[in-house]
């Protein structure tokens, strides 16, 4: 009895370990990745956050981070097929995170906006009709679980941003949408890092441009 309560122990410990280590490794990759302006550094970390979703293919976060990387160098990107390439990649990761979770969350919604929007900004004369209808769809059904999770208000304020005010955009009218996330991004604070929370910083600096823009 007493071996099997060891045994029990040790296995439960290993467990622990196991799991604190992913998240120390997905934290660090995490932060170097979201903290780097150097293309080469942000290429290294996202190949890096990849590696940790095949490490431990289980945890649909890891899938989830490795997806939002590759989205994020696809706006870097300036080759349309290397574009397309990398929204491949994060649509694929993507997938294995629902496919673990056996559902869409919210994070999930807001991630496939993400890529949608980026599919569309490859070749907006083709394909805005189709990825904007996504991008909308992906958003409301985001909203339907968590109407404060500040990504979606986040990615409606870029989306706006990058929109010619003849067509209802430009900094006026991003700012309410980076006002609205600012506050929520300030509850997520200290949050685990296997609960996404990323934009924040983005947001600070959107909402920044927006608020020069309305003293000129």
């Amino acid at each position: 009895m007493k071996k099997i309560i060891f045994m029990g122990a040790m296995a439960l410990a290993t467990f622990t370990t196991q799991a604190q280590d992913f998240k120390t490794v997905l934290e660090k990759t995490f932060t170097a990745f979201d903290t780097t302006w150097n293309p080469a550094s942000q290429i290294e970390q996202s190949n890096k956050l990849s590696l940790i979703a095949k490490k431990w293919d289980n945890e649909w976060v890891a899938h989830y981070y490795a997806a939002y990387s590759k989205a994020v160098l696809c706006y870097q990107e300036k080759d349309a097929a290397k574009k397309d390439a990398y929204l491949d990649e994060a649509e694929k990761e993507l997938k294995d995170a629902v496919s673990i979770l056996k559902k869409d969350n919210d994070e999930t919604f807001v991630l496939a906006a993400m890529i949608a929007n980026a599919r569309m900004i490859v070749d907006p004369a083709t394909r805005w009709a189709k990825y904007n209808a996504i991008f909308k769809e992906k958003l409301e059904s985001a909203k339907d679980l968590n109407s404060d999770n500040p990504r979606m208000y986040y990615l409606q304020g870029t989306t706006k941003f990058h929109t010619p005010k003849a067509y209802g955009g430009g900094k006026k009218a991003a700012q309410p949408y980076f006002e609205k996330a600012q506050g929520l991004f300030t509850k997520e604070a200290g949050k685990d890092i296997t609960m996404p929370h990323w934009g924040n910083n983005n947001n600070e600096y959107f909402l920044k441009q927006c608020k020069e823009g309305d003293k000129e």
